[in-house]
């Protein structure tokens, strides 16, 4: 099963995905690590709380999680919540009591559902979000690169535990408050990222570079070590896992909550705040992910807070920090090349085995190195070419774009993301919301297309429901995005259209149709298939094609399985260039009609019909100028039993009367000598003695002669026909319908020519 097309709840273990797997596992955990603890010391927490947080993210919502690449822990983001509600309710003990309840509200949140608002987010949030994060991971790394560690390695917010903040942290850098050992380190282990995929034989290598930068930091921090002790990087620059002691390997570190504090309303207050906070940050961390996925996955949203809920509750039982999806980690994950979810579930293992039997070889990694693999990921979610990207979609775009960006750089990530939504609200109330977006399931002459019919109004509260539709196209489709009724479209749309078209629809083999975008959208209509009959069809196809063609289409017809088609569109689109693939020689019965008998669309074939469907000279010029100028490559001569036409000539040939004597008409007895021609005159006196059953079989009889009459009379007549058969470009044939069950009877002993007709 392609990796793009694996069910969400699958935990993938498959040798072409491992080796990238596990190695991905290994690189977050070594990122994470340092990361758990950060933050567990910047929300006052005890430091376990972080790793056992980042445990459980790894082992428990990794394996319930439907995502492929999120990966959860403790958040930076929870910081400022996790200290106050610390101090409100007076102890960890009662605080984890609250994380439990907060647990418990997520689940609730992912049984109803609720995953759904993530579909509301605007995009420009998102990507606000992903640069923001860069920007953050660039200013507050650089510190740590040279060995300036006072802020704790995690610590997102603006407003930093050091009385700092993230500007006045560098600005201390320029008195020289700097490592030189440590920015030996770390400006080494950047060069060494920097040039890793420069160099070929390097890029190809087995070992990652995240994972090269690791062991080259240890190795140079023990060279370091042994040249001068002013150069010596020591504790404080280096990885602080508790539990230093190799004997100390038990579970007495864990911490339980206070149950006696289940009275206390405060609990449920904070167990709320904590569970809509989570909730929120998992929910924007999960689609900004999914948006950096080269594979274009869609995690489910729902199913993620039902995750997130039990590692909460699990996380409140044992003495862990809440967790939610992080966009750090994540993105590592995804930079590192992970493909499937065993990545999370391996790096929350490697986690455990840290804690319990390997921290002073861990203690040895410097901050710095760390630093560095931060900072290059930094640079990626920051790049400058998404600036670019966002400014060129317009003020609209870029404006709740930079928002949210400014906004979380100097507050949190909360703060931030209310202010990109608030401003995306303004603008989203700047435009009227219309009618919802209409789609139609239409069936062309080359398969079936999804037409989406942008409306006259489109603005950010459709791009719900256009990215819902988007999402659950299957692979393979053809789909028409036709803006021509819109007079505005939120460039929030807008902006999921070219995502759609250019990024998401080529790896799931979707081919994409624009049509009547203004310009000023820069959304130039593009034509990947055609969805109606056009002379590259007309040309590719055979004779023996098309009458296959008006075979199905017949039988869906009799089968009530006809196809819908937007006909107001057809007939726009086949108003210049009509390209009929065959011309239908037919009665003038009211219950035949060729398109509706063939379930065909406006355009697929030329009618000619003239009672009896019989050949004047009309009629024939009719069907060569089908053939000679229309080009088309199959000519039927359609009648029907109980034809009425057939019948009448039938009575007036038993009496020896034509038509004008019989109607009074001055043209009629033409198309009675023709219908004549099938009738003998051995036959004719005998007419008047049959049954009425034995009548009506006689008549359909004539009307099957009538019709293999008529093919060999525009064989004879026609002279451009006969050339048409003599190259295989063109193939007659008669045909019968049956008025009673809806079938038509194509009729080959008296086809031209028989080399193009299959036996049978």
């Amino acid at each position: 099963m392609p990796q793009s097309q694996l069910p969400p709840a699958a935990i993938a273990v498959s040798p072409a995905t491992l080796r990238q797997d596990l190695t991905g596992g290994i690189v977050v955990f070594l990122v994470a690590l340092p990361l758990c603890l950060g933050i567990a010391l910047a929300s006052g927490a005890p430091p376990i709380s972080g790793l056992i947080a980042g445990i459980i993210g790894g082992l428990v919502i990794g394996s319930l999680s439907g995502s492929h690449t999120s990966v959860s822990g403790p958040a930076a983001g929870l910081t400022t919540i996790v200290a106050s509600q610390i101090a409100n309710l007076g102890s960890f003990e009662a605080f984890l009591l609250a994380v439990f309840v907060g647990g418990i509200v997520q689940v609730t949140l992912g049984l109803s559902r609720a995953g759904s608002l993530s579909s509301f987010f605007p995009s420009s949030v998102i990507k606000g979000l992903l640069a923001a994060i860069g920007i953050i991971l660039i200013l507050k790394q650089i510190p740590h690169l040279v060995g300036h560690d006072s802020d704790p390695e995690g610590e997102m917010s603006f407003a930093q535990p050091d009385d700092h903040n993230t500007f006045s942290e560098l600005l201390s850098l320029i008195t020289g408050d700097i490592h030189l050992g440590a920015t030996i380190v770390g400006v080494g282990s950047l060069l060494l990222l920097l040039f890793w995929n420069r160099i070929s034989v390097l890029k190809k290598s087995i070992l990652p570079a995240p994972l090269v930068v690791v062991l080259f930091g240890v190795l140079l921090h023990g060279l370091l070590a042994h040249l001068s002790d002013t150069w010596a990087i020591g504790k404080t620059h280096l990885v602080q896992i508790p539990f230093a002691d190799p004997n100390d390997a038990g579970f007495g570190f864990l911490r339980f909550p206070d149950w006696s504090q289940l009275v206390n309303p405060a609990i449920y207050i904070g167990g709320i705040t904590i569970a809509v906070v989570a909730s929120l940050e998992t929910l924007l961390n999960l689609e900004a992910v999914d948006k950096i996925d080269p594979q274009r996955r869609t995690s489910p949203a729902s199913r993620e807070l039902l995750a997130q809920g039990a590692g909460n509750m699990l996380a409140g039982l044992i003495g862990g920090l809440p967790t939610t999806s992080v966009i750090i980690r994540s993105s590592v994950n995804v930079n590192i090349g992970a493909k499937t979810k065993l990545s999370t579930i391996f790096h929350g293992l490697l986690l455990v085995l840290s804690v319990l039997f390997f921290p002073v070889y861990l203690n040895m990694i410097p901050l710095a190195a760390l630093a560095a693999i931060l900072l290059a990921t930094g640079f990626k979610l920051a790049s400058p070419k998404l600036f670019v990207q966002i400014w060129r979609e317009g003020p609209y775009q870029f404006l709740p774009f930079v928002a949210t960006l400014v906004s979380i750089v100097f507050t949190d990530l909360l703060i931030g993301i209310l202010v990109g939504l608030a401003v995306s609200v303004v603008f989203i109330l700047r435009s009227n919301f219309s009618r919802p977006v209409r789609t139609v399931t239409e069936n062309h002459l080359n398969g079936e297309v999804v037409h989406l019919q942008l409306a006259n109004q489109v603005t950010f509260l459709n791009r719900a429901s256009v990215g819902k539709i988007l999402k659950q196209l299957p692979p393979g489709t053809n789909l028409l995005i036709d803006g021509s009724d819109s007079d505005f479209i939120d460039p929030d749309v807008l902006s999921l259209i070219r995502e759609f078209r250019t990024e998401i629809a080529p790896v799931h083999h979707i081919s994409v149709n624009l049509r009547g975008f203004r310009r000023k959208y820069q959304l130039e209509d593009t034509t990947e298939f055609e969805t109606h009959s056009t002379s590259e069809l007309q040309m590719q196809l055979t004779p023996r094609e098309v009458l296959d063609i008006l075979r199905d289409g017949n039988r869906r017809f009799y089968a009530n399985h006809r196809l819908f088609r937007d006909l107001n569109r057809l007939v726009k689109a086949t108003s210049e260039e009509p390209n009929p693939l065959a011309v239908v020689l037919s009665g003038i019965d009211s219950r035949v009609s060729p398109e509706v008998l063939f379930d065909l669309g406006i355009g697929d074939i030329v009618g000619v019909r003239v009672a009896g469907n019989v050949t004047g000279e009309q009629a024939l010029a009719s069907i060569e100028y089908a053939v000679q100028v229309s080009g088309v490559r199959l000519v039927v001569v359609l009648g029907n039993t109980r034809c009425e036409a057939v019948s009448r000539s039938v009575d007036l040939l038993s009496k020896n009367g034509n038509g004008k004597t019989a109607s009074g008409g001055d043209h009629l007895s033409s198309i009675v000598k023709e219908i004549g021609s099938s009738v003998p005159w051995e036959e004719r006196k005998a007419i008047s003695n049959l049954s009425g059953d034995e009548k009506e079989k006689y008549i359909d009889e004539v009307a099957t002669r009538n019709v293999l009459r008529t093919v060999d009379e525009i064989i004879k007549q026609s002279q451009c026909v006969r050339t048409k058969l003599d190259t295989n470009n063109l193939l007659v044939i008669g045909a019968l319908y049956n008025v009673t069950n809806g079938r038509v009877k194509f009729l080959q002993q008296n086809a031209y020519p028989k080399t193009l007709l299959a036996t049978g």
